[in-house]
Protein backbone atom coordinates (compact mmCIF):
# COMPACT_ATOMS: atom_id res chain seq x y z
CA UNK A 1 0.00 0.00 0.00
CA UNK A 2 1.17 2.78 -0.92
CA UNK A 3 1.56 6.26 1.75
CA UNK A 4 -0.97 8.71 -0.36
CA UNK A 5 -3.54 5.55 -0.09
CA UNK A 6 -2.75 4.80 3.49
CA UNK A 7 -3.14 8.36 4.40
CA UNK A 8 -6.35 8.82 2.90
CA UNK A 9 -7.79 5.81 4.82
CA UNK A 10 -6.52 7.63 8.20
CA UNK A 11 -7.64 10.71 7.20
CA UNK A 12 -10.98 10.79 5.27
CA UNK A 13 -12.45 13.73 3.06
CA UNK A 14 -14.76 15.77 5.26
CA UNK A 15 -18.50 15.81 3.55
CA UNK A 16 -19.55 18.67 1.81
CA UNK A 17 -22.20 20.65 3.59
CA UNK A 18 -25.63 19.30 3.86
CA UNK A 19 -27.83 20.22 0.86
CA UNK A 20 -29.79 23.09 2.71
CA UNK A 21 -26.62 24.72 3.03
CA UNK A 22 -25.09 24.58 -0.67
CA UNK A 23 -28.36 25.67 -1.68
CA UNK A 24 -28.44 28.97 0.19
CA UNK A 25 -24.99 29.53 -0.82
CA UNK A 26 -26.10 29.10 -4.59
CA UNK A 27 -28.88 31.79 -3.93
CA UNK A 28 -26.46 33.93 -2.30
CA UNK A 29 -24.81 34.08 -4.99
CA UNK A 30 -27.53 34.04 -7.09
CA UNK A 31 -28.38 37.36 -5.48
CA UNK A 32 -24.80 38.97 -6.62
CA UNK A 33 -26.02 37.56 -9.74
CA UNK A 34 -28.97 39.22 -10.49
CA UNK A 35 -27.48 42.55 -8.05
CA UNK A 36 -24.93 43.02 -11.11
CA UNK A 37 -27.11 42.36 -13.86
CA UNK A 38 -29.57 45.06 -12.03
CA UNK A 39 -26.51 47.50 -11.73
CA UNK A 40 -25.42 46.98 -15.28
CA UNK A 41 -29.06 47.99 -16.47
CA UNK A 42 -29.12 50.90 -14.56
CA UNK A 43 -25.99 52.52 -15.78
CA UNK A 44 -26.77 51.28 -18.77
CA UNK A 45 -30.12 53.35 -18.27
CA UNK A 46 -27.92 56.47 -17.44
CA UNK A 47 -25.36 56.55 -19.41
CA UNK A 48 -27.84 55.94 -22.68
CA UNK A 49 -30.54 58.70 -21.12
CA UNK A 50 -27.51 61.15 -21.43
CA UNK A 51 -28.91 62.24 -17.40
CA UNK A 52 -25.39 60.75 -16.43
CA UNK A 53 -21.49 60.64 -16.80
CA UNK A 54 -19.72 57.73 -16.31
CA UNK A 55 -17.30 59.73 -14.05
CA UNK A 56 -20.50 60.26 -11.80
CA UNK A 57 -21.49 56.64 -11.80
CA UNK A 58 -18.16 54.95 -10.62
CA UNK A 59 -18.55 55.72 -6.85
CA UNK A 60 -21.67 53.75 -6.87
CA UNK A 61 -20.44 51.06 -9.17
CA UNK A 62 -16.95 50.44 -7.05
CA UNK A 63 -19.82 50.25 -3.99
CA UNK A 64 -21.77 47.38 -5.54
CA UNK A 65 -18.34 46.48 -6.77
CA UNK A 66 -17.24 45.81 -2.75
CA UNK A 67 -20.57 44.60 -1.56
CA UNK A 68 -20.89 42.04 -4.38
CA UNK A 69 -16.97 41.07 -3.68
CA UNK A 70 -17.84 40.68 0.18
CA UNK A 71 -21.20 38.72 -0.52
CA UNK A 72 -19.39 36.35 -2.61
CA UNK A 73 -16.59 35.89 -0.28
CA UNK A 74 -19.03 35.16 2.77
CA UNK A 75 -21.06 32.60 0.56
CA UNK A 76 -18.05 30.66 0.05
CA UNK A 77 -17.26 30.30 3.81
CA UNK A 78 -21.08 29.69 4.50
CA UNK A 79 -20.44 26.58 2.44
CA UNK A 80 -17.37 25.45 4.51
CA UNK A 81 -19.18 25.80 7.63
CA UNK A 82 -18.23 29.02 9.29
CA UNK A 83 -21.04 30.32 11.65
CA UNK A 84 -20.04 33.68 11.34
CA UNK A 85 -20.71 34.17 7.71
CA UNK A 86 -23.95 32.67 8.11
CA UNK A 87 -24.36 35.65 11.22
CA UNK A 88 -22.64 38.41 8.83
CA UNK A 89 -24.86 37.41 5.75
CA UNK A 90 -27.87 37.85 7.69
CA UNK A 91 -27.13 41.06 9.29
CA UNK A 92 -25.67 43.10 6.59
CA UNK A 93 -27.31 41.61 3.38
CA UNK A 94 -30.14 39.70 4.23
CA UNK A 95 -31.82 42.23 6.35
CA UNK A 96 -30.18 45.73 5.17
CA UNK A 97 -29.52 44.35 1.68
CA UNK A 98 -33.14 44.13 1.54
CA UNK A 99 -34.11 46.84 3.38
CA UNK A 100 -32.37 49.05 0.78
CA UNK A 101 -34.34 46.75 -2.15
CA UNK A 102 -37.68 47.20 -0.97
CA UNK A 103 -37.84 50.74 0.70
CA UNK A 104 -38.41 52.73 -2.36
CA UNK A 105 -41.19 50.68 -3.81
CA UNK A 106 -42.75 49.97 -0.45
CA UNK A 107 -42.86 53.82 0.31
CA UNK A 108 -44.01 54.53 -3.52
CA UNK A 109 -47.00 51.98 -2.88
CA UNK A 110 -47.60 53.16 0.72
CA UNK A 111 -47.62 56.94 -0.67
CA UNK A 112 -50.96 55.81 -3.23
CA UNK A 113 -49.02 54.32 -6.16
CA UNK A 114 -50.38 51.14 -7.81
CA UNK A 115 -48.93 47.38 -9.00
CA UNK A 116 -50.84 48.29 -12.27
CA UNK A 117 -49.79 51.89 -12.58
CA UNK A 118 -46.40 50.68 -12.12
CA UNK A 119 -46.84 48.10 -14.49
CA UNK A 120 -48.64 50.04 -17.18
CA UNK A 121 -45.51 52.43 -17.28
CA UNK A 122 -42.92 49.89 -18.16
CA UNK A 123 -40.81 50.05 -20.93
CA UNK A 124 -38.63 46.83 -21.88
CA UNK A 125 -35.87 47.67 -19.81
CA UNK A 126 -38.40 48.16 -16.98
CA UNK A 127 -40.03 44.61 -17.10
CA UNK A 128 -36.07 43.26 -17.42
CA UNK A 129 -34.73 44.97 -14.43
CA UNK A 130 -38.11 44.06 -12.28
CA UNK A 131 -38.26 40.89 -12.98
CA UNK A 132 -34.52 41.00 -12.01
CA UNK A 133 -35.43 42.81 -8.57
CA UNK A 134 -38.23 40.10 -7.92
CA UNK A 135 -35.87 37.47 -8.60
CA UNK A 136 -32.79 39.18 -6.47
CA UNK A 137 -35.50 39.65 -3.02
CA UNK A 138 -36.48 36.05 -3.70
CA UNK A 139 -32.77 34.59 -3.76
CA UNK A 140 -32.16 36.57 -0.79
CA UNK A 141 -35.43 35.73 1.29
CA UNK A 142 -34.69 32.09 0.08
CA UNK A 143 -31.32 31.76 1.44
CA UNK A 144 -31.93 33.65 4.32
CA UNK A 145 -34.50 30.82 5.22
CA UNK A 146 -32.34 28.07 4.29
CA UNK A 147 -29.28 29.14 6.33
CA UNK A 148 -31.81 28.17 9.31
CA UNK A 149 -33.16 25.02 8.67
CA UNK A 150 -32.48 22.40 11.28
CA UNK A 151 -29.88 20.34 9.34
CA UNK A 152 -27.69 23.72 8.74
CA UNK A 153 -28.06 24.94 12.12
CA UNK A 154 -26.41 20.70 13.16
CA UNK A 155 -23.80 21.90 10.11
CA UNK A 156 -22.88 25.20 11.83
CA UNK A 157 -23.09 23.76 15.21
CA UNK A 158 -20.60 21.50 14.53
CA UNK A 159 -18.14 23.93 12.74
Amino acid sequence: MSTVTGLRKKDPTPAGPPPVVHAAAMLWLSAVALGAFEAALMVSRELFAGTSTLAGLLPGAGFRLAVFAGAIFLALRLRRGQNWARWTLTGTLGVFGTLSLVVEPTRWLLEGGSIAEAAAGLDAMGWVFAASRILHVAAVLGAMALMFQPRANTYFGSA
